[in-house]
């Protein structure tokens, strides 16, 4: 009898187990992964900030979980010896709309608790020799992290907490016991456990599971593919920190931006565009199932019918290296067509409700002995570790 299953082993649901087992020594803890390795999906394919937590609305748990997680991810790092860098963020404003926007998200990310600093054009310039804006919004404690290393030194310390990690164990099935007992029972591929708690960190296939564990789901998760370019290695000093546009706040995402990497590289991206499998990355893979699922879904209807513009824009981007760059040299106009280098697509996992209401913020849903993670949106990475005391208070650690 296991005292707690962790279904999924990405960055949260490994930061829950590790949590658990800190604050309960001697417990019972399995984590079981579908795939070959850990951290082997959004984690590993995200674009490596650790954000401060400028954007989300105040009071959200994105807003809460972020500011904390980005000092705990820092802390995690320096214990851990993993290499990270606070190189800052500068989110520059091109023109007048993007000026009074900037103002805006400067007093949201006051009212968040955000150090930040407005710069001129003229200091902006000094800063960023390559880039060009009216203003720009400095957040210094923003900083870069290869996730994939913060996520396996989580499965180290699980091992050596006494807690179990198994690769290749997809979970088949989900029976929730009712009475004394109290179980959960997983059905897996290696095997069957019984557990006292069931946490599930399943991310592309968060709604899938949680229908398995015979919770009511009034979401779907729809796959989104950010696409991404690298600069050419003789371009690596374009710029020293992540430059991002203004955000349109009539857009669900944040827009194209310049990101350095802690391996020394300059990403270009992401989009947004509309994927048709949850879990295969090349361009053009479809899943047959994914694709037919959020077709007969009434609110991928209702969120395409209201986001149709910025649809075709992001495909347009996709298509047309040129439309891509374009919005990049906006405020970075020296980089030209032949710096758009391939880079790997990420895939993320964004719930969506029957009304067609995209889901912004993280959404939990339970019973008495499951608690899912159906919705972990950026920043889940860096908040993994705040989320996970909010998992272990709440629920995994009660009797």
């Amino acid at each position: 009898m296991e005292d707690l299953v962790v279904i999924g082993a990405g960055i949260v649901g490994l930061a829950t187990a590790r949590e658990v087992l800190r604050r309960r020594p001697g417990a019972a803890v399995l984590v079981l992964e579908k795939a070959d390795d850990i951290a082997s999906a959004q984690t590993g394919h995200n674009s490596g900030v650790i954000h401060a937590g400028l954007y989300y609305a105040p009071g959200s748990l994105k807003a809460r979980l972020c500011r904390a997680g980005q000092r705990a991810t820092k802390e995690f790092c320096d214990e851990h010896a993993i290499p990270y860098k606070t190189i800052g963020k500068l989110v520059v404003a091109t023109d007048e709309v993007e000026v009074a926007r900037m103002e805006r998200l400067a007093v949201r990310g006051a009212e968040n608790g955000i150090e930040l600093e407005r710069i001129d054009g003229g200091r902006l310039a000094e800063m960023e020799p390559n880039v060009r804006g009216q203003a720009a919004l400095l957040s210094p404690a923003t900083g870069v992290v290869d996730f994939r290393e913060v996520a396996r030194a989580m499965a180290r310390d699980i091992d050596e907490l006494g807690g179990r990690v198994i690769t290749r164990s997809q979970a088949r099935s989900i029976r929730e016991l009712a009475g004394p007992s109290g179980e959960v029972v997983v059905g897996s591929d290696t095997g069957e456990y019984r557990t006292r708690k069931l946490v599930v960190c399943a991310g592309l296939q968060a709604d899938r599971v949680a229908a398995m564990g015979g919770l009511t789901v009034d979401f779907q998760v729809i796959p989104f593919r950010g696409e991404y370019y690298q600069l050419p290695h003789d371009r690596s000093d374009v710029v020293q920190r992540l430059i991002y546009p203004v955000p349109d706040p009539g857009l669900p995402f944040l827009g194209v931006h310049l990101s350095p990497t802690i391996d020394g590289r300059i990403t270009v991206g992401p989009n947004a565009v509309l994927g048709f499998s949850r879990e295969r990355h090349p361009r053009g893979s479809v899943t047959a199932r994914d694709v037919a699922e959020y077709l007969t879904f009434p609110g991928m209807w209702r969120f395409a019918k209201s986001n149709i513009r910025t649809g075709v824009d992001e495909m347009r981007s996709s298509l047309f290296p040129q439309g891509y760059l374009e919005l990049v040299r906006k405020y970075c106009p020296g980089l030209r067509l032949e710096d758009l280098r391939p880079y790997p697509a990420g895939i993320r996992a964004q719930a969506i409700m029957r009304d067609g209401t995209s889901v912004e913020d993280f959404l939990l849903r339970s019973t008495e002995r499951q608690l899912h993670v159906c919705n972990a949106p950026s920043p889940a990475a860096t908040s993994a570790i705040p989320i996970a005391g909010l998992i272990t208070d709440k629920f995994a650690t009660a009797a």
